[in-house]
């Protein structure tokens, strides 16, 4: 088992940054390609980037490209989500997800139990 914890979630004024992490325990965290993923309300959960282990791969939807960047600290067992220029749209609650390979980080393993963002206008 994977457990997953994030934090890093709250208020913020469309164009500014925050930074969420996600805290890994259970098993070897560099053996797990890792992602985030986000759920607005009303809407379906959408992947959003993801991380190879050994962090030399990265993956981003098409709306966030440019503004938010993924990277993992193996020592930390943490993976990061650099989020900048946000706005309203980026609202939603984020999670944090683990898988044994890249290839199917869409369908993972293990989920955390999400952190909420909140972006005004």
């Amino acid at each position: 088992q994977v457990q997953l914890v994030e934090s890093g979630g709250g208020l913020v004024q469309a164009g500014g940054s925050l930074r969420l992490s996600c805290a890994a325990s259970g098993r070897t965290f560099s053996n797990y390609a890792m992602g985030w993923f986000r759920q607005a309300p009303g809407k379906e959960r959408e992947f959003v980037a993801a991380i190879s282990w050994s962090g030399g791969s990265t993956y981003y939807a098409d709306s966030v490209k440019g503004r938010f960047t993924i990277s993992r600290d193996n020592a930390k067992n943490t993976v990061y989500l650099q989020m900048r220029s946000l706005n309203p749209e980026d609202k939603a609650t984020y999670y944090c997800a683990a898988d044994p390979t890249i290839h199917s980080i869409v369908l993972p393993d293990y989920w955390g139990q999400g952190t909420q963002v909140t972006v005004s206008s």
